[in-house]
């Protein structure tokens, strides 16, 4: 059953003639409609890519990943080829060595931190950063919301 402010909000709506919108703002929305539509697809969004590109690209970040992870863990077996691939890699890419050294050292650093501070501390740690972060973003888009929207939307209709 519907609330008699609501029908007649929606039969006051129903008699307010439609507003053409400026042809200033036409044009715009046409041209950059245009714009994004020819486009390639890589430069689209996401959602907008072929699928085998997506699975691709999902496949290709798994393998990173677990590359990354592989090489970072010192139970792993990766972890044990790591200093192998160091030394075999320094005689054919100069920065491929000083790259496995430095995830020699992260991983060393993750060692030493495990055993000085306990883990209560560093999930602490964790959740307060992740907590930081978000609030991050939602003051930055508080921000946007107060300081730009307000202050562009004034200006494009007359009242």
């Amino acid at each position: 059953m519907s609330d008699p402010l609501e029908l007649e909000v929606s039969r006051a709506l129903r008699q307010v003639p439609l507003r053409r919108a400026p042809p200033s703002l036409e044009s715009r929305v046409l041209a950059e409609i245009g714009r994004r539509a020819a486009l390639p697809w890589w430069r689209r969004s996401f959602a907008r890519w072929p699928g085998p590109a997506r699975v691709g690209f999902a496949m290709t970040c798994a393998a990173l990943i677990a590359a990354l992870l592989a090489m970072t863990r010192p139970w792993a077996p990766g972890a044990a080829l790591a200093g192998a691939g160091a030394r075999a890699a320094g005689s054919w890419l100069p920065w491929a060595r000083s790259a496995l050294t430095l995830i020699d050292v992260a991983r060393e650093l993750e060692a030493a931190l495990v055993r000085v501070v306990p883990l209560d501390w560093l999930y602490g740690a964790m959740a307060a950063g992740a907590l930081l972060y978000t609030a991050l973003f939602g003051l930055g888009a508080v921000a946007y919301r107060t300081l730009y929207l307000n202050t562009s939307s004034a200006g494009d209709f007359p009242s």
